[in-house]
């Protein structure tokens, strides 16, 4: 019997993604092209939609290449959370004041929102509940009211449609209109089974989203992974190589493709806690540019900070929050990149063959365990340097995108050995967040006994160990350490209808590669470390209420 395949494509947010997956969950090719990313005014980013399709189409027919394409059954697409613009004839609307049209996609990343953000906040209106009581400027209905407030002629006016950026692609690839429950249950506020809450946007002014039956974000809704409309049109299957027709199913948020690609994994053997509990016992870390915490529970669970409870986001019929950070990869680059010792760091470095960015990382892991003065544990290194992680405000589990980073233990010495242990600083700061929102999960009934870990940092072992030591769980590193990909051909394998369903379609291609152990003789450091972590939350608000005296 011919081996039969599913392509999964991931929009990330600098770079496309696609892989050509089997019935077992193998990838048997991956591609990868670049995306632009502008940066008109500070705190803006902005990005193409053509771009971003061509770029898909590329890395599409790069991975099919030599594969007869009647044994492609199915496609899956994930994105950033982006917000796309287009007019009535589905062509771009310019999101800057340049007016460039080119540019039509807000990223998740904007924070151009953040006034917006806080009105609605403040608002407080009954959908709020559902993302922690706190709306983010990284959702959708502040930066709608953004572009109405600030690009009213030259945007606001023209756009007849809004999508996500995953919906975006999946109406590209089929002509569908119809929305993945996981963009609108997480980024704008819908909630199955009554829908739209019509007063929320008269609340906010965006009342006028309300004509046509919401036509203008979406009226039609479906579980990710179900089949959309006719499969491929036949323009969208000439521009990725496949046939008209293939299946393709509703899309998930990025993050969410890597929760699929993974929590449902089949864990019997490996000897962990949660090996004889259900799949809610599970958090799954999605960690590149910014890290998602994502958990699931049978009923809804409400945790202060944290996005949800939503229903069918991620799994269907499962209840999903999803906590995050939104400078964790990114924060590393910042952190690294910006230090003294940087071009000493790249020199070293290069004496690795070949050299990429990776090896930079890979670098400082060996050169911390072979520092002078370390202990039996690297994480030792860092008692007496300490970092608050939110230099890009905190999304959980304190909701608050006013907070910046801290620093506490810096010397006048700007040596290699300084910049590695900023470095470690870093990743444990990190590990402590993801701590702090475990802790805020929990107190609201979730049972969290394993951490399933993929992206791109999930590459990085000194910071998976540490995500171990610093939070007492173990770690679960998947077989493919593409899992988003993975998840993405989850999506086009349901979609064909090969597999009955998500959940059989996760048990069936998802696979456990690899288990990291916490270090038990360091749980005293980590508690010491954390109460660390706590105060210089609560001093970073003392500050914060003594400068704004008058």
């Amino acid at each position: 019997m011919a081996e039969l395949y599913y392509v999964g494509v991931d929009v990330g947010t600098a770079g496309v993604r696609a892989a050509l997956v089997t019935r077992e969950g193998g990838l048997k090719s991956t591609a990868e092209e670049p995306i632009s990313i502008w940066e008109p005014r500070s705190d803006h980013y902005v990005q193409s939609s053509s771009e971003i399709w061509e770029k898909c189409c590329t890395v599409v027919k790069k991975v099919t290449h030599g594969v007869e394409k009647s044994h492609v059954r199915g496609v899956g697409f994930d994105a950033t959370c982006s917000l796309v613009v287009l007019d009535e004839g589905f062509q771009p609307v310019p999101v800057t004041e340049d007016g460039d049209a080119h540019r039509n996609v807000v990223m998740w990343l904007d924070h151009r929102a953040a006034e917006q953000a806080a009105r609605i906040t403040n608002a407080g209106h009954r959908v709020l509940s559902r993302v922690g009581g706190v709306m983010s400027q990284e959702m959708q209905p502040p930066k709608l009211l953004w572009l109405k407030e600030n690009l009213k002629e030259s945007c606001w006016n023209k756009a007849a449609h809004f999508f996500d950026l995953p919906d975006f692609l999946s109406w590209k690839a089929t002509g569908s209109l119809t929305r993945s429950l996981c963009t609108l249950v997480c980024k704008w506020t819908y909630c199955p089974p009554e829908g739209w809450d019509a007063s929320f946007w008269t609340s906010i002014g965006l009342e006028d989203l309300l004509k046509n039956n919401f036509s203008k974000i979406g009226n039609v809704t479906c579980s990710p992974g179900s089949p959309l409309g006719d499969g491929l049109t036949q323009e969208a299957a000439a521009d990725l190589g496949l046939d008209p027709g293939t299946a393709v199913g509703a899309s998930l948020i990025d993050a969410h493709a890597g929760g699929l690609g993974l929590i449902g994994a089949d864990v019997k053997g490996y000897h962990l806690p949660c090996e004889d509990q259900p799949i809610t016992s599970r958090m799954v870390m999605i960690c590149g540019t910014s890290t998602c915490h994502m958990a699931i529970s049978e009923q809804p669970l409400f945790v202060p900070g944290v996005w949800g409870p939503s229903l069918s986001a991620m799994v269907p019929n499962m209840w999903l929050n999803e906590g995050g950070q939104s400078a964790t990869g990114r924060l590393i680059d910042h952190v690294v990149k910006g230090h003294a010792a940087y071009t000493q760091l790249q020199e070293q470095a290069q004496h690795r063959i070949p050299f990429t960015g990776e090896n930079i990382y890979s670098y400082l892991n060996s050169h911390l365990s072979s520092m002078p003065d370390s202990h039996s544990a690297v994480d030792l290194l860092g008692s007496g340097l300490h970092v608050w992680p939110d230099f890009h405000g905190n999304r959980s589990p304190l909701a608050d995108p006013t907070l910046k980073g801290m620093v506490v233990g810096l010397s006048l010495s700007q040596t290699l050995d300084d910049l590695a242990l900023l470095y470690l600083a870093t990743i444990q700061a990190l590990a402590l967040g993801t701590l702090h929102i475990l802790e805020a999960m929990r107190k609201a009934g979730h049972d969290i006994r394993a951490l399933f870990l993929c992206g791109g940092l999930s590459k990085n072992t000194l910071f998976v160990q540490i995500h171990a030591n610093a939070t007492g769980l173990p770690v679960v590193l998947p077989d493919q350490m593409e899992a988003v990909l993975v998840g993405a051909a989850i999506l086009g394998a349901c979609a064909s209808q090969d597999y009955s369903s998500i959940q059989e379609a996760m048990e069936k291609m998802a696979k456990v590669g690899k288990v990291v152990q916490p270090d038990r003789e360091l749980q005293s450091f980590y508690e010491r470390k954390y109460k660390v972590f706590l105060r210089l939350f609560s001093h970073q608000r003392e500050y914060q209420a003594l400068m704004s005296q008058r």
